[in-house]
């Protein structure tokens, strides 16, 4: 997902990506961890869409202020 394309998401929506993306992101790690995955970059790729989701939840905040 691009910058631009989570610009134009309602605050539900990016806090329902944020939350799904961050519990893909735990379980992966663990499965990762039991046995090694495919794509083992695909953890990383989900770490950087959970930093920029929450980015764009920090703007926001800033923003209402």
């Amino acid at each position: 997902m691009k910058k631009e394309n989570i610009k134009e998401l309602s605050d539900k929506e990016l806090l329902d990506r944020l939350d799904a993306a961050q519990k893909e992101y735990m379980q992966e790690k663990v499965q990762h961890t039991i046995t090694p995955l495919d794509n083992p970059a695909k953890i990383t790729l989900d770490r950087k869409m959970i930093a920029r989701l929450k980015t764009e939840v920090r703007a926001r905040q800033l923003n209402i202020k």
